[in-house]
C-alpha cells in the first residue's frame, strides 16, 4: 500500500511579499475608509454629564405597593359579588397610572374603562367622585378634562392627607354601589 503524501507546493518569496503586500493593503484602505466615514460624520454632541440635583430640587412621593393594589382591587370585587354585582375595579397610583385592574365574571365591556377614569379622577381631586359629581353644577367645564369620569364610584386612598392612589369600580346598577364597593377596597388598603 503506497501512502499518499500531501504535497507542498514551495511559495517563492515574491509570491509571499505580494501576498503580504496585498493583505497590508486591504487592512490599510479599511482603516482609512473607517477614518474617512469619522472624519465626515457631523460633530457629534457633547456627552452629557450627570450632575447631582440638590435636596430642595427633588421632592419625594408615596405610592400604594403592587401587594396593597392588588388586595384593595379584590377587596373591592368581593364586596360586588358578595352583593352579586357583576364589576371591574380599578387601582391607579398617585401619578393616574394604573397599577391593578379586576374584571369580574360577567362585567360589561365598558366598566373597565369606567372604572380607571372614576380612580384617575378620584386620586386627581383626592375626592370622592361622587362629591365631584355635584361640583360640575358649578363647573361644568370640569367634564371635559381628559380621563376624568364625574360619576359615582371612585375614591382616593390617602397618606397623611395626600392622595397616593384612586380606586375606581364600575358595572354595578348604581354610582352608590360602585362607590360603596370601592370604599371597602380602600378600607382593605388601610386594615379595617
Amino acid at each position: 500500500m503506497n501512502a499518499v503524501q500531501p504535497q507542498h507546493k514551495k511559495v517563492s518569496r515574491r509570491a509571499r511579499v505580494a501576498t503580504g503586500g496585498a493583505v497590508l493593503a486591504a487592512v490599510a484602505l479599511a482603516g482609512f475608509g473607517a477614518v474617512s466615514a469619522n472624519a465626515s460624520a457631523p460633530d457629534a454632541a457633547p456627552a452629557a454629564v450627570a450632575a447631582a440635583a440638590p435636596a430642595k430640587a427633588t421632592t419625594t412621593s408615596t405610592h400604594l405597593t403592587i401587594d396593597a393594589a392588588t388586595r384593595a382591587a379584590q377587596a373591592a370585587l368581593d364586596a360586588a359579588e358578595k352583593e352579586n354585582q357583576r364589576v371591574t375595579v380599578a387601582v391607579v397610583d398617585r401619578n393616574g397610572n394604573t397599577v391593578v385592574t379586576l374584571r369580574g365574571d360577567g362585567a360589561g365591556p365598558q366598566s373597565y374603562e369606567s372604572a380607571e377614569r372614576k380612580a384617575y379622577t378620584a386620586v386627581s381631586w383626592n375626592a370622592p367622585t361622587s362629591e365631584l359629581a355635584e361640583r360640575l353644577q358649578q363647573a361644568p367645564n370640569l367634564k371635559d378634562i381628559p380621563g376624568t369620569l364625574f360619576l359615582a364610584g371612585g375614591v382616593p386612598v390617602t397618606a397623611q392627607n395626600a392622595p397616593i392612589a384612586g380606586i375606581g369600580v364600575a358595572g354595578a346598577p348604581s354610582g352608590a354601589l360602585d362607590e360603596k364597593f370601592a370604599q371597602a377596597g380602600a378600607e382593605a388598603v388601610a386594615g379595617r
